[in-house]
């Protein structure tokens, strides 16, 4: 028999997965539990035998007569049998206890024996092979862990509050805006209502610690889910168990019936022992025979309803698709619309818990919902960013607007729609962004930055977008990670793409722009091949195109001719080698970079004359050898960008372009500057710093340039001291007004004219000069420059960057 011990810890296992237990599991289990323990408890009777001699035997058997002096054994015929002497024989109580125990082992039948303990060994076996999944190793932890999970999410206060809210919320929620069709985004707003819908109170019930908890039982089960959902073995040992335990009942049902029809009362006995007795036949009864005969017939009748519920449990799990669960009932039901389908243990496992109480597959349904995921996140967000804190991430940017830049986190604070004057907002890396109705709070944002971010917007704050969102920057590694609802910004000027937007797999995005009517400004960053002709063809209020292709050839772009309104042309890192000629036919252009292409020739640069309206030429980090004499024909230049190419000589046809006020020749291989150079009347700045630049000839160039020019880098070049002296120290005092910046840093200088003092417009953050050659400066010289700032050394040297 079991102890009380192992029966505790028996009950206790039980009870730990009576949640996976259907019904007739638990039937089956309390109906053999039963029966085993009323059989052994008859087991305690003392007196199993009781036996007495035989006083007419008959071949070793005992004669009985009936009342009309006739054997029972043979009615019809008259007996031969020896009777015993007459008297009276005493045997002692020990004997009798010799010849009940002898009897009882050599005359009983084992099954009349042993019919307890056959009992409680068929229902143990049964109750091991129902319980085996439970003690496997590769299915116990899997179902212990889902049981643990289980009691967690039905005990976590974030369940009962996400089920009140989501049936507050089905009275009428606001949907928002995603990554939908335009179709969908193109829906009447009429029908949505701005009233807060009541239950939605709850979030902010829900204290830190209790978020905190609920966070983690959603990671736990996205972790049981992987873990349990990738086999479907607990599936097939279960299966297995119930085929076991039908061969097992059948073969019981088969010999148990036979078996019992050996459980005799009245039993015959010899017992060879004279020595230690006068008899030797014995007539033995078997008192419990009539009870154990009953009993079997009981415990047959119990196996064939065990029977019965294992075929039944067989049929379910073949009739069923039992490896596929669907939650369509509590999507139905509740605004979690969201929750997966799961298959294989998992969806098993959820079977089962539907036959114990289909509400626990409802509670634990929502943590399996990203939707109730998400909220549970913006509440424990909106705990650790309070309005102080994002304070303090508010800066001004070089456009002097009030920025916030949010990166790494799980959404958009509340608190950030409190931020009133804020106008630019920076998402970063923001997996689930969600613009609400409280966005129109925020009355000054005009640009919003995406980055790996792909935010989804209420109807209102769409509305609120719609109208008043000047710039958007976006950027993805994906295409179907981009936004949809950008295409409903009808006063949106300024679009820029980064990332892979224009995969010709998926070209409905596209193809979606022509939709921004009021589009003026379009930045792409991103490698194609051939300019998309929907661009070129379809958006006519465009007037800036700049196509960063990263390195990559950009082979096709006859379609540009279709952009006759174009003002501005940026073709960065397009590997073009040679100026395209639809650019040509651009008549209003103004403004066109070409850096980055690997130009080595620019002769093309003549039918630039065919552009009346160009003012602005960037050619930076080319490998162009020379400038053409063909320069000259752009007469209405106005700044020219040749830095960071071979460019050895300027030709003196460049400075026919008498308009030119930004002149930048840096980091080339120029070694003089030509006297032709006086010939720029409205030159303003010049760079020709990283140069081989040692002379600058002619005292009239360097009065020139301290006469008109405010700006002159001369860094990094090979400039000798008595040069230097000669250029400052001829300059009549007052004639060195204008100049503002003046870099001699990374030359062979070895100290400056006291004559620098008269240069008035030239503060000591423009005398850009390493701090040793400063000191050279006579002390009255050195004292006034360093009054008003005192200059860094020079690895902290103020640079200024050139345009």
């Amino acid at each position: 028999m079991l102890s009380e011990g192992e029966l505790k810890d028996f009950a206790q296992g039980q009870s730990l997965y009576r949640v996976l237990q259907p019904w007739w599991d638990v039937f089956s289990y309390y109906d053999v539990s039963d029966a085993s323990l009323c059989l052994n408890a008859l087991q305690v009777t003392l007196r199993k035998i009781v036996c007495v001699p035989c006083q007419m035997t008959s071949d070793d058997f005992c004669v009985v007569f009936n009342h009309r002096g006739t054997t029972l054994r043979n009615a019809t015929t008259e007996a031969s049998f020896p009777l015993l002497p007459k008297g009276l024989y005493k045997l002692d109580l020990q004997q009798y206890a010799y010849v009940d125990a002898v009897c009882y082992e050599k005359q009983l039948h084992w099954f009349a024996k042993f019919f307890p303990y056959v009992v409680m060994l068929e229902t143990l076996a049964l109750v091991i092979i129902s319980n085996l999944w439970f003690k496997y190793p590769s299915t116990s932890s899997r179902l212990m862990h889902f049981v643990s999970i289980l009691h967690k999410c039905c005990d976590s206060p974030w369940t009962t509050r996400a089920l009140s809210e989501t049936v507050a919320e089905q009275g009428g929620a606001q949907p928002s805006m995603s990554m939908c069709s335009p179709a969908l985004q193109a829906t009447s707003t009429s029908d949505c209502s701005s009233r807060r819908p009541m239950g939605t109170e709850f979030l902010s019930v829900l204290d830190k610690k209790e978020g905190e908890q609920a966070k983690a039982i959603f990671e736990k089960v996205k972790k049981l889910k992987v873990h349990v959902e990738d086999k479907d073995i607990i599936y097939h040992l279960y299966m297995r168990q119930i085929v076991t335990k039908i061969v097992f009942l059948l073969f019981t049902l088969a010999y148990i019936p036979y078996a019992a029809s050996h459980i005799l009362f009245d039993v015959d006995c010899v017992v060879d022992s004279q020595a230690l007795m006068p008899f030797q036949p014995f007539h033995c009864v078997h008192s419990l025979a009539t009870i154990f005969w009953l009993l079997s017939l009981v415990y047959t009748v119990l196996m064939v309803i065990y029977s019965l519920t294992c075929f039944y449990s067989f049929w379910w799990m073949v009739r069923n698709s039992l490896r596929e669960y669907s939650f369509d009932s509590v999507r139905e039901e509740s605004s979690f619309s969201d929750i997966p389908d799961v298959k294989n243990d998992f969806a098993f496992i959820l079977h089962l818990l539907d036959q114990y109480n289909p509400l626990f597959s409802k509670r634990f349904a929502v943590f399996l919902s990203e939707v109730s995921e998400k909220k549970l996140r913006q509440l424990n967000l909106n705990y650790m960013w309070p309005l102080e804190k994002l304070t303090q991430k508010v800066m001004r940017n070089a456009q002097d607007q009030i920025e916030l830049h949010l990166m790494l986190l799980s959404g958009i604070p509340e608190a950030v729609f409190d931020i009133r004057e804020l106008e630019v907002l920076k998402l970063q890396l923001i997996p689930d962004p969600r613009l609400t109705q409280k966005l129109t709070q925020l009355g000054n944002l005009r640009e919003i930055w995406l980055d790996h971010s792909p935010a989804t917007v209420d109807l209102m704050a769409l509305g609120f977008l719609s109208e008043n969102l000047r710039i958007l920057r976006m950027k993805f590694t994906e295409v179907e990670q981009a936004p949809w609802w950008v295409f409903s910004l009808r006063n949106l000027t300024e679009l820029y793409l980064y990332g892979n937007m224009f995969n010709q797999d998926n070209t409905t995005f596209v193809n979606s722009l022509p939709k921004l009517k009021t589009l003026k400004v379009l930045f792409i960053k991103c490698t194609i091949t051939a300019m998309p002709k929907v661009i070129t063809n379809s958006i006519p209020s465009i007037q800036k195109l700049s196509v960063d292709n990263e390195g990559t050839q950009l082979s096709v772009l006859q379609s540009l001719k279709m952009m006759s309104q174009l003002t501005c042309l940026e073709l960065p890192n397009c590997d073009l080698q040679r100026i395209p000629s639809p650019i040509f036919s651009l008549k209003n252009l103004q403004e066109i970079d070409l850096k980055g292409n690997n130009l080595k020739t620019i002769e093309e640069i003549i039918s630039f004359q065919h552009l009346p309206k160009l003012s602005v030429l960037k050619l930076k980090y080319n490998s162009i050898t020379y400038i053409p004499v063909h320069v000259g024909v752009l007469g209405n230049l106005e700044q020219l960008h040749l830095g960071h190419n071979l460019i050895s000589c300027m030709p003196p046809q460049l400075f026919l372009c008498s308009r030119l006020y930004l002149l930048d020749l840096s980091h080339n291989k120029l070694s003089a500057i030509p006297i032709e150079i006086q010939e720029l009347k409205r030159l303003q700045l010049l760079n020709v710093s990283n140069n081989n630049v040692c002379i600058l000839y002619m005292i009239k160039i360097t009065h020139l340039m301290c006469s008109f020019i405010n700006q002159v880098f001369l860094g990094g070049n090979f400039l000798f001291i008595q040069t230097e002296m000669e250029l400052i120290s001829t300059v009549q005092v007052g004639e060195l007004t204008n100049l503002v910046v003046l870099d001699l840093r990374g030359n062979q200088l070895e100290s400056l004219p006291a004559e620098l003092e008269e240069c008035h417009s030239l503060m000591p953050s423009g005398l850009l000069v390493e701090e040793g050659l400063l000191n050279s400066l006579p002390p009255s010289v050195k004292e006034g420059f360093q009054s008003s700032v005192c200059l860094k050394k020079k690895k902290n040297l103020h640079f200024i960057t050139v345009m």
